[in-house]
């Protein structure tokens, strides 16, 4: 008896084992803390597929505009930009030409004050009563090219003179240079003057020519003039007075 119970007993839990895992595998688990409610609010939010309308532009009025344009004129520090000048270009000509007519005007005004000047430095350096000049001219010039010239007064050299092709060219087309001024006595004196260059046919010539004159109140002039005689083919050397 007893072991047809034990049977009966076997055949039952094999049947119910099946049906208490079924079970067991359809309940979900439950927290540690306990159950849990009904009214849970923690589920995912939901995503709507309607498209979301941009946010409206706000208008700019007149009263705006004008604000944004004072904001601009206003400078880092906070001070007011200038307003834009008008052209002044005819403006500006005119005061520049006024002005390069000032500096024409003071030019010449420089250089008549200069003039005035030297001629002052020259009648205090050499009054008229001891003031004694040499100049030198040179006519036609074919028989001989001038490089230097050297004035002695009294057996003392009182000038050197080197002239550059320039120069020369200038006495040609009838220049006339002063080589030297100074001062000098009353009385008896001697001018001698060495012409040194190149003679007919190019070669090296030295030439001297000697005056003497009387200083006398009163300032004195001589020319030292170069010219050709043509009938000897030479150059000619003469010093002459200037009344």
């Amino acid at each position: 008896m007893n072991l047809k119970h034990g049977l009966i007993a076997l055949v039952l839990i094999a049947f119910a084992l099946p049906a208490w895992a079924q079970d067991a595998a359809s309940t979900p688990a439950q927290p540690a803390g306990g159950t849990t409610s009904a009214t849970d609010t923690t589920a995912a939010p939901v995503v709507t597929s309607e498209p979301v309308e941009p946010a409206p532009t706000p208008v700019v009025d007149g009263a705006s505009t004008d604000a944004a344009a004072a904001d601009a004129s206003t400078d880092a520090t906070g001070e007011a930009k200038p307003a834009d000048q008008p052209s002044t270009d005819a403006s500006a000509s005119s005061e520049f030409k006024t002005l390069d007519q000032d500096v024409q005007g003071l030019k010449k005004d420089v250089l008549d004050l200069n003039r005035e000047l030297f001629v002052l430095e020259e009648e205090l350096l050499y009054p008229a009563d001891t003031q004694v000049a040499f100049f030198i001219s040179m006519d036609v010039g074919a028989f001989f090219g001038l490089d230097t010239i050297t004035l002695k007064v009294d057996n003392k050299e009182v000038a050197n003179y080197l002239y550059t092709t320039r120069e020369t060219l200038a006495l040609l087309k009838g220049g006339v240079q002063r080589v030297y001024v100074g001062n000098l006595k009353v009385g008896e004196h001697e001018l001698v003057a060495f012409f040194t260059g190149k003679g007919p046919n190019q070669r090296d010539y030295k030439r001297g020519a000697t005056l003497k004159f009387t200083k006398g109140v009163g300032a004195k002039y001589l020319e030292l003039k170069i010219s050709d005689k043509v009938i000897k083919e030479q150059p000619e050397f003469i010093i002459k007075e200037w009344e």
